[in-house]
């Protein structure tokens, strides 16, 4: 695909890959906070958004991005993305089942209650 001129405001926006690079000439491994790694994931994840709705192909390069954002939110902040165990949801529409579960035939009707008080004793 080939891109145009830029729509109104786009270049100015896309200024954010200065600020990319200041932050790349400032940081030092030990300089990083937590929410600094949030924020810059987060932003991670919204330009290559961005990105990914010029056409399919853009989108299929960029893929694999949330999970490599979400990888780095795990390894780096661990207490913030601790997978929690969720319980799925009942479905509203559809009763519980009750009842004595599968393979009980029921109480049989057919016969005497005669013969039920004789086989008890």
């Amino acid at each position: 695909m080939e891109l145009g001129e830029a729509g109104p405001g786009v270049e100015e926006r896309a200024a954010a890959a200065d600020a990319v690079c200041e932050l790349v000439d400032a940081v030092t491994p030990s300089a990083w906070s937590t929410g600094a790694v949030e924020d810059a994931a987060d932003a991670i994840d919204m330009l290559a958004e961005a990105l990914a709705a010029i056409d399919p192909e853009a989108a299929r390069a960029l893929a694999a991005v949330p999970a490599a954002t979400a990888g780095l939110r795990r390894r780096l902040i661990p207490a913030a993305t601790e997978d929690v165990a969720e319980v799925p949801a009942l479905d509203p529409g559809r009763p519980r089942r009750r009842g004595l579960g599968p393979g009980w035939k029921g109480v049989r009707a057919t016969g005497s209650s005669s013969a039920w008080k004789s086989s008890s004793m």
